[in-house]
């Protein structure tokens, strides 16, 4: 068994605010702000990529997708994800569960957590109960609580 942790942390974009693009675990999330990133800036699926290369000794997501390369311009998170998750079975690893927290002040994301989880369990084909989404707020403490931007933490278990 490998336990692996991820950590990312995107700001928010710096741009007017308006109906943008948040996609956090796969799931477009409706807020006016949209996290700056080389890629889709999906902080939930960075760290979970960072826990699964990790607990499998497969180095980090930018080591696999640097920003450097204009390949990962604009990508979906979910297709790091699904490369990453190959990465790992194919070194005969499988997800025994996932631990993901999501530290935001706004946008209140409780309602949107059983979503991400879902998500989460569809792509690495696990049952939804080896799955667990939190979001936490700062109550107005540091970068996340300034409304600055969002962090998210993953930890996974292989087996």
């Amino acid at each position: 068994m490998r336990i692996g942790h991820g950590v990312d942390v995107h700001a928010f974009d710096g741009g007017p605010i308006r109906e943008a693009q948040l996609r956090l675990g796969g799931v477009d999330i409706p807020f006016e702000r949209a996290l700056a990133g080389h890629s889709d800036a999906d902080v939930v699926l960075h760290a979970v990529v960072d826990a699964l290369l990790g607990a499998a000794a497969l180095g980090d997501i930018g080591g696999m997708f640097p920003s450097s390369d204009e390949r990962w311009r604009d990508a979906d998170s979910r297709d790091f994800l699904l490369l990453a998750y190959r990465r790992v079975l194919d070194a005969g690893f499988s997800v025994s569960n996932l631990d993901v927290t999501i530290v935001a002040e706004r946008p209140k994301l409780a309602p949107h957590t059983e979503a991400i989880r879902e998500s989460l369990r569809r792509a690495l084909s696990v049952d939804l109960g080896a799955v667990s989404v939190k979001a936490k707020t700062t109550d107005a403490l540091g970068f996340t609580g300034r409304g600055e931007g969002i962090a998210a933490f993953a930890v996974v278990l292989l087996q």
